[in-house]
């Protein structure tokens, strides 16, 4: 297993092959339909530079204490990736490094993955219980108002993972 930890680098994404089963640490950001969609329309609430973006939909628990409201993540489990196939492209060139996700995607992101040097891995469905054991701290939210699934949530993760190189940045496919 190739370990990477964020943020994501060019020598990173230089090392990957379709087929390669790797883990992350460091910071991954969930991602959805709406929140891609937000991110073309006014920016990304954050620097997206080097980033790892997770199709999820996470299920949170929102705790009151002292401090404010906490929370604590109960499940996070990939989504289905297609559905970002109308954003991802853009929000590629905007340098997000790896998408994790489930299922494949079209050609307009293979594209994007070999002019922007990046890969899309895929996350083994049903395993949502195995995946928030990777999960360190929640370290932030933004876009809310979108709902809980649709918001990004910043995760502070350790070996998340084992996640599979489907798309590398040569355009080969594990689809194909």
């Amino acid at each position: 297993m190739i370990e990477l930890k964020t943020p994501i680098t060019d020598e990173d994404i230089n090392k990957l092959k379709a087929g390669d089963v790797i883990s992350i640490s460091g910071q991954i950001l969930t991602a959805r339909d709406q929140a891609h969609k937000r991110i073309l329309e006014e920016g990304a609430p954050m620097d997206i530079e080097g980033a790892v973006l997770f199709h999820a939909g996470p299920i949170i628990q929102e705790k009151d204490d002292s401090n404010g409201p906490k929370y604590k993540m109960v499940a996070v489990g990939p989504t289905t990736s297609m559905r970002m196939n109308p954003y991802e492209a853009d929000v590629l060139d905007m340098g997000a490094k790896i998408i994790i996700g489930k299922g494949g995607m079209d050609d307009s992101v293979r594209e994007a993955l070999k002019r922007n040097n990046a890969v899309y891995v895929v996350a083994t469905g049903g395993c949502a219980a195995l995946y928030v054991d990777k999960v360190n701290e929640i370290k932030g939210v933004n876009w809310l108002d979108l709902g809980m699934p649709e918001a990004i949530w910043d995760l502070d993760v350790d070996s998340f993972g084992p996640l599979i190189v489907a798309m590398d940045s040569e355009g080969n496919s594990l689809y194909d």
